[in-house]
């Protein structure tokens, strides 16, 4: 009686183990994710209490920006209206520290920051140095000219005159550190005596003199602490909730975030959109594959086909328009009147015209297409290039000689990618508090339930089993005629002799 006492206490015990191992499990696998929400929501916010602030503030990942010149093989060949041939250069390796300075946080869920970029030459990373020099066109002649295509033929000659004077032709040679950053030119002088307020500039003129020592506006974002929904997501830029650069409303409209981060909990669904001062204009990528990052899930974004195609093949984009072949979009407007135009380096995912137009250009995926890696929970890239060209259109303008007979055509500048891949300890910490510990708890509650409903099987498996021996043990001592006759023929049985070779067995009753 003690030992089938013990097992019923056993069994009871365990099934009061079980019991409890599955119900925390069950009321884990309703509470964790919702508790991993609220810690993801109380580090990423833009606030001095989050993990994320100090990310936010000074971008610990090291950001590179690689420089790729088109250098113009038949300058002369091309003046006589034969198609171009360019050889691409580089790259030139930048390193980017970014810093967000005069942050201010409003009563409205917003903080307005301006952040700081410094570029530093990386020569060890390079394939050349700034000294080294290319043949571009001259992007001041060729804006001024395109600037007098209607005007009276008298003012043309008069500008063939002053730049003949000025020893001003439509191809440059100039060192790589002099067309990024700066160098003095006669006609700038010229422009700003005559024509004051023309050039958003003073002094040195460069592709990149604005960006190098500066900030890209003042910002002013949401913070995510009221509503996360929209976190990073640009409130105003320089005052303004809208540009004013483009043709249509839905063009000059500042959407997304500032692209450094996105609001958390991304699904296939969601679309990367981020304003880009540099781009003059807001843009949108949208999700393309699931991927792993150093043991991070990520989303991978690209850039749509209809990024930069003209208004006739995608009409929203009629606003960014005068626009040409597809693939292209003009950004004259918001740079100070050049005909400059945006792309994907080496004419990717444009019109096929515009690549067979200039030799030496090979577009392709691999190396040509922006993406962006993003952890989804969070919002926070893991891996990003950004790739983009800036190409000038030229053409022969009548009247003015140094055109000459140059064939219209989009011709490509340089190309660059800005990126940036989070490791070291910032990844580690990343890693431990935003994946290990979310993936631990997931996997503690399936073990809980688990762990839980194996005990209560063992614990009623042990009692079924207790009650089955004990029903038979009931039924063997069980007294009455039926029993008394049961028991005689069993004593008959053993008394009849055995077959020969049989052994006879006890009966233990």
């Amino acid at each position: 009686m003690g030992g089938r006492s013990r097992g019923r206490r056993a069994a009871a015990a365990l099934g009061v183990a079980g019991l409890l191992c599955a119900a925390l499990g069950v009321v884990m696998i309703i509470l964790v994710p919702s508790l991993i929400r609220q810690q993801v929501a109380k580090n990423v916010r833009i606030d001095p209490s989050s993990l994320s602030f100090s990310m936010w503030r000074e971008i610990p990942v090291p950001f590179y920006m690689s420089v790729y010149f088109f250098d113009v093989l038949n300058p002369d060949e091309v003046l006589q209206g034969r198609m171009p041939e360019v050889r691409e250069r580089g790259p030139y390796v930048y390193r980017q520290f970014r810093v967000k300075t005069n942050i201010s946080f409003h009563n409205n869920d917003t903080v307005s920051f301006r952040e700081r970029c410094v570029l530093q030459f990386q020569p060890e990373k390079s394939q050349g140095s700034e000294g080294d020099y290319v043949m571009l066109p001259n992007i001041l002649v060729m804006a001024a000219s395109a600037m007098m295509e209607h005007r009276p033929m008298s003012l043309k000659l008069l500008m063939t005159l002053m730049f003949t004077t000025m020893g001003q032709r439509a191809f440059m040679n100039r060192t790589v550190g002099e067309v990024l950053w700066g160098y003095d030119d006669p006609l700038l002088d010229l422009m700003d005596k005559y024509f004051p307020g023309a050039l958003p500039f003073k002094g040195k003129f460069g592709l990149f003199s604005q960006l190098n020592n500066s900030d890209s506006g003042l910002f002013t974002v949401f913070t995510g602490v009221k509503n996360l929904s929209r976190i990073h997501m640009v409130d105003k830029w320089n005052g303004m909730s809208q540009v004013k650069y483009w043709q249509s409303d839905q063009c000059n409209m500042i959407n997304g975030t500032s692209g450094q981060m996105w609001p958390p909990f991304m699904t296939p669904e969601t679309s990367l959109e981020f304003y880009s001062p540099d781009a003059c204009r807001s843009m949108k990528l949208v999700y393309q594959k699931q991927g792993v990052f150093q043991g991070i899930p990520t989303y991978r974004f690209v850039a749509p086909n209809t990024l930069f195609a003209n208004g006739s093949v995608y009409p929203p984009n009629e606003g960014f328009c005068p626009c040409l072949e597809s693939g292209v979009q003009n950004v004259s407007t918001c740079r100070f009147g050049a005909p400059l135009f945006l792309s994907h380096p080496h004419f990717y995912n444009a019109d096929p015209v515009l690549a067979e137009r200039v030799l030496g250009l090979h577009p392709n995926a691999e190396e040509h297409a922006l993406f962006l890696d993003i952890h989804p929970v969070t919002g926070i890239p893991m891996n990003c290039s950004v790739k983009l060209q800036l190409s000038l259109y030229m053409k022969a303008i009548r009247g003015i000689g140094q055109t000459g007979q140059i064939q219209p055509v989009v011709l490509p500048l340089l190309w660059f990618a800005q990126s940036g891949v989070m490791g070291g300890e910032p990844l580690s910490k990343f890693y431990k508090q935003l994946v290990l510990v979310p993936n631990i708890l997931c996997y503690v509650q399936y073990a809980l339930l688990t762990l839980g409903c194996a005990l209560l099987l063992v614990a009623v498996v042990h009692l079924v089993c207790r009650q089955e021996k004990c029903y038979l043990f009931w039924r063997g001592n069980k007294k009455g005629p039926g029993a008394k006759e049961a028991m005689q023929a069993h004593s008959e049985s053993l008394m009849t002799s055995a077959p020969k070779g049989a052994v006879l067995q006890e009966a233990r009753l």
